[in-house]
């Protein structure tokens, strides 16, 4: 989808969307609720996720807040719309869209991120976090349970005890000691941050599309497999990547001394 698509479907709204450079950036436009998630919210993240998966002229997705936050988690302050299972499993399909994004996805996190808010940016690939960011699994604090992943990702991102910790404590955490944690990927200044997100995210659209998509792939399964059946997924991974123009492309570039341009066509013809 052109970028001039994205400006008209989703230039206004609770989620924005723009994209240049192979860059969709996808920003939560509800500041004056620290963009709090409404079900409208939601629904227009999982219609841009699905819209970006297989579209060829986006190769990495940052997501980010606007006003100087980046997630109050749900607006529980919405007035409730059919069943509670039948709402939360609605919301329940777009974290499974985001976790199975096919390709690289960057949270540019300030302010505060809460609740599902921070599990959207533990969803993410890497997140670049502003000294500014605090963090908390507030649910708790709410009389609710862990949501949007969080339940399965805090073990595999710091371990049982600390997971444990974070949501029966429903604590802020500072950027410092997320950091620390493991749960940030980078830590910048609010005047570093956004040109930081730019030029990585920059690096990332330059790459090679389909082998950073199994690079994303074999690490998120891997964690799960035994040593020879990760072995087994990356010879079939291998394969598929010779079978694109990049590997190619690569090698050519990597004779003449030159940058490589990646496209991630099939070369088998």
């Amino acid at each position: 989808m052109s970028a001039e698509e994205y400006a008209k479907r989703y230039g206004e709204g609770s989620v924005l969307a723009e994209c240049s450079g192979g860059i969709l950036r996808m920003t939560l436009n509800q500041p004056g609720r620290k963009n709090a998630m409404t079900l409208e919210a939601w629904e227009a993240m999982f219609d841009i996720l699905r819209l970006a998966e297989f579209d060829p002229d986006v190769r990495v997705l940052v997501i980010r807040g606007a006003g100087g936050d980046f997630c109050g988690g749900a607006d529980i302050s919405a007035a409730p719309v059919g069943h509670p299972l039948s709402r939360v499993q609605h919301i329940g399909k777009t974290p499974i869209l985001l976790h199975e994004f096919p390709k690289p996805v960057v949270a540019q996190v300030e302010g505060v991120a809460v609740g599902a808010g921070w599990n959207i940016a533990l969803s993410c690939d890497l997140v670049v976090a502003s000294t500014t960011a605090r963090f908390s699994q507030i649910f708790v604090k709410r009389g609710l349970s862990v949501d949007w992943g969080g339940s399965w990702l805090l073990p595999r991102l710091v371990g049982l005890q600390q997971a444990k910790r974070l949501a029966m404590l429903g604590e802020m955490v500072s950027a410092e000691e997320a950091e620390k944690l493991g749960l940030v990927t980078w830590l910048k200044t609010p005047e570093e941050i956004g040109p930081f997100v730019d030029e990585l995210a920059a690096r990332l659209a330059a790459g090679p599309p389909i082998a950073l998509a199994q690079n994303k792939s074999l690490i998120d399964q891997g964690i799960m497999l035994s040593f020879s059946d990760a072995l087994a997924n990356e010879t079939r991974a291998q394969a598929v990547n010779y079978a694109t123009s990049d590997a190619a492309a690569a090698r050519r570039a990597f004779a003449d001394k030159v940058e490589p341009e990646f496209t991630g066509e099939w070369a088998v013809r």
